[in-house]
């Protein structure tokens, strides 16, 4: 289990401070499981049903590059972010090929910018170009569906003579876009998500943000459907392993994480927002204080009492 960590401590007064552009993301994409948890290659489709078989989402990799990973839809949350930053500055014809530079882009995703970290984003691109995903999400009739693949191009340029990373486009494609122009299918993340180091941190991030919200009393999963919507390949004994150092490690941005059952018994997570579970848990010892508190007053007054009988009694005597 693997702690929040920034590798840039040190404030670049050249970059726009990541406060500056608020994070989003869409809400169709964190609920379901998108995306590998791991960093190693994954050729194993990932295959997923909703329990009320509605949604289904199916995505492949080729060999030569791998499935796109969690951290690689990082790239997709910053383009997310500049768009709809974009359309709150009141540009109306929104594009779907963005430019930066590698640099700006690895920055703002929290990122160290060495040539390692270039030579990682080039990879991240090309397994977002090259993985497809196949989904009923969207369809406006049972039977339809849709097949994308995240990036439709990019260009990375390179300086000739140095052989630095210079400039970069990035180019959405249609069904990533239209998710997020349309006008209410982004939420807000926290800024500390990029520093979760783990895959099934992430994605469990990103499961609450979209179940849980601001609502009171939090959200309760069973950890069967849990699995599956996070995406992970691992068997169940090593997933409910990898799940409890999570909710041991209490490192998720805005929830906490508990242990519970459902009605019928089956093995539950309950999320909740962490002023909640501060509050509820603040209101719970203040209820036991205030239980202790009548119990001693209720001693107090029986031994009042009796001492007041036992007074009356040896008065008549």
């Amino acid at each position: 289990m693997s702690k929040r960590r920034d590798p840039n401590p040190e404030f670049d007064l050249f970059i726009p401070a990541l406060g500056d552009l608020p994070l989003r993301d869409q809400r169709e994409v964190m609920e379901r499981p998108f995306f590998s948890l791991q960093k190693r290659k994954r050729l194993k489709p990932i295959e997923y049903r909703s329990p009320d078989g509605e949604a289904w989402v199916r995505v492949q990799a080729i060999p030569d590059y791998g499935m796109a990973t969690i951290w690689d839809a990082d790239i997709l949350i910053w383009a997310a972010s500049t768009l709809n930053r974009m359309k709150q500055q009141g540009l109306n014809d929104l594009p779907r090929t963005l430019t930066t530079t590698p640099y700006d882009l690895l920055r703002a995703i929290k990122r160290s910018t060495g040539g390692r970290d270039y030579q990682e984003l080039q990879a991240a691109l090309l397994r977002l170009q090259t993985t497809s995903i196949t989904t009923s999400i969207r369809a406006s009739a049972r039977r339809q569906k849709a097949g994308f693949n995240w990036l439709d191009s990019w260009t990375f340029d390179t300086d000739a003579e140095t052989e630095q990373p210079r400039g970069m486009t990035l180019t959405l494609s249609d069904w990533v876009y239209e998710g997020i122009v349309n006008e209410k299918s982004l939420l807000t993340m926290h800024p500390d998500y990029f520093l979760l180091s783990g895959g099934l941190e992430r994605a469990l991030y990103r499961i609450a943000r979209k179940h849980v919200g601001s609502q009171q009393g939090g959200w309760v999963c069973r950890v069967e459907l849990l699995r599956d919507k996070t995406g992970s390949d691992a068997q169940p004994k090593e997933f409910n392993r990898m799940l409890r150092r999570v909710i041991e490690a209490d490192q998720l941005p805005d929830y906490t994480m508990e242990t519970t059952e459902t009605a019928d018994k089956s093995p539950a997570v309950l999320f909740r927002r962490r002023g909640e579970a501060e509050a509820l848990a603040l209101a719970e010892k203040m209820r036991a204080e205030d239980e202790r508190r009548a119990r001693v007053d209720a001693d107090r007054r029986r031994t009042e009492e009796v001492d007041a009988r036992m007074d009356r009694l040896a008065g008549r005597r």
